[in-house]
């Protein structure tokens, strides 16, 4: 029976999507793990990859459909021995019509489809075995090639949790169980640390034909909001409204850094790396989280979850809104190594080509307006991240030496903005007195 290719959820938070390009067409033959088609979610443009092999009967989402509700059918797989005549004649779905979100019931025979239940027979024509219950009875939705593969590897497939739409178990959930991985389904406790906070309703206001009547007679432009900057607008008013802030503030001395820093980029010319000032922040700040280790943590809803690498998250500013792509284990990492690997994620940032696992989790961000030139300011938090720095641009000063004799010093005002959920006051100061040591002794951080 003919298999509905379903739009994906691409994110946790994602509800629609624009079918940027399809890359195959109808009549191709594809594979699983072939990519199907180019997907723009309210972050980034991702490929989808197919999760069955077969021909594609038919397309019914054109290129450049936007509004395209999450398991809207967007096109038809065939199987072997298929043709295109066994397709219902039914209309193509409007891109703009809601899906039907909720699971199938799972005691009918539910129709084939990726994310939906698998038909009564195999790819060969003949009569399938029962299919598999999982240990509360319910049952398990597999696609005919990682039946095959299952049977091929001796894998049990009730013991597996499946990564595809609705849960339905794929051939990388087989091949990986068949590795020796995990057979347990992921801990909800590490899916709420890395995943974003569904989003929510901006607060209510005035509406846009109450504003507008405001603005009349007045030449103004209107600018329709993109899932980008609904996500944004979502997300820092329930940050705003729902995490109690406090701001703590110190001024960095930089002088020892630069000059470090100088020596640093002389002698790593010829491997083409050149520091900047934002990496040696992030290096500090991963580092003072493993000295102010109870400082790591997340807020998760009713608890607290305390990390134990160093996952910082930078904030980078792309056209129509920002990305916060997290580096993982930056405590461990060299300071070439990070540089080099900020440098491409802020490119594929610019460029929407990052994928979620790049953009999601860690618990401390930073946000650097310094090269804007801007002394201050205070940064929101990004739930559920316990705290972010907020970094000015560094600038000459004159301060007071420790004989009390006057000088000028380069300084950096930063503001370390704290969930008092999840850090009280003098566990952020002592965090911020860590990264403001890190910084102004920069040779602390290589030992």
């Amino acid at each position: 029976m003919p298999i509905e290719i379903l739009m994906p959820a691409l994110s946790p938070t994602m509800e629609e999507g624009t079918l940027a390009k399809w890359l195959v067409s109808e009549g191709d033959s594809v594979s699983s793990g072939d990519i199907l088609c180019e997907i723009e979610t309210d972050k980034a443009t991702m490929e989808f990859e197919a999760v069955d092999e077969g021909t594609i009967g038919k397309i019914l989402i054109g290129d450049g459909s936007e509004g395209v509700k999450v398991n809207t059918p967007i096109a038809v797989l065939l199987e072997e021995g298929e043709e295109a005549s066994d397709i219902d004649s039914a209309p193509a779905p409007d891109a703009k019509d809601s899906a039907k979100e909720d699971a199938p019931d799972q005691d009918a025979a539910p129709e084939k489809g990726y994310g939906r239940g698998e038909s009564d027979a195999n790819d060969t024509g003949k009569s399938a075995p029962a299919a598999p219950k999982g240990s509360d009875g319910k049952r398990l939705f597999v696609t005919p090639l990682a039946r095959r593969i299952a049977a091929d590897k001796g894998v049990d497939l009730t013991e597996l949790s499946g990564s595809g739409p609705h849960g339905r178990i794929i051939k990388a959930d087989v091949e990986a169980a068949s590795a020796g991985s995990t057979k347990a389904k992921p801990a909800e406790s590490t899916q709420t640390a890395s995943a974003p906070a569904a989003t929510a309703a901006p607060a209510a206001g005035p509406s846009a034909d109450a504003v507008m009547k405001i603005y009349e007679g007045r030449a103004f432009e209107e600018i329709s909001l993109n899932g980008m900057r609904k996500t944004i607008a979502a997300r820092l008013t329930e940050a705003k409204q729902s995490i109690p802030h406090f701001y703590l503030r110190r001024d960095i001395e930089l002088d020892a850094l630069l000059k470090f820093r100088g020596e640093l980029n002389k002698q790593l010319e010829a491997r083409d790396v050149k520091l900047s000032v934002n990496d040696f922040i992030i290096k500090a700040c991963a580092l003072a989280l493993q000295t102010v280790s109870d400082a790591n943590a997340v807020w998760a809803g009713d608890r607290i979850l305390k990390l134990k690498p160093s996952d910082v998250a930078v904030a980078v500013a792309i056209e129509g809104g920002l990305f916060t792509p997290v580096l993982k284990d930056a405590e461990m990492k060299s300071l070439s190594t990070l540089s080099a690997e900020m440098k491409d994620l802020a490119t594929r940032a610019r460029d929407r080509k990052l994928a979620p696992h790049e953009y999601q989790g860690g618990s401390f961000a930073i946000s650097n307006l310094g090269m804007f030139g801007i002394d201050n300011f205070d940064a929101v938090i990004n739930p559920p991240h316990g705290a972010i720095l907020a970094v000015g641009a560094g600038v000459k000063k004159p301060v007071v030496g420790k004989d009390g004799e006057l000088a000028v010093a380069t300084v950096m005002s930063v503001t370390l903005s704290v969930d008092h959920r999840v850090i009280d006051g003098a566990l952020g100061a002592q965090l911020l007195s860590a990264i403001k040591d890190n910084l102004e002794n920069p040779m602390m951080m290589l030992a």
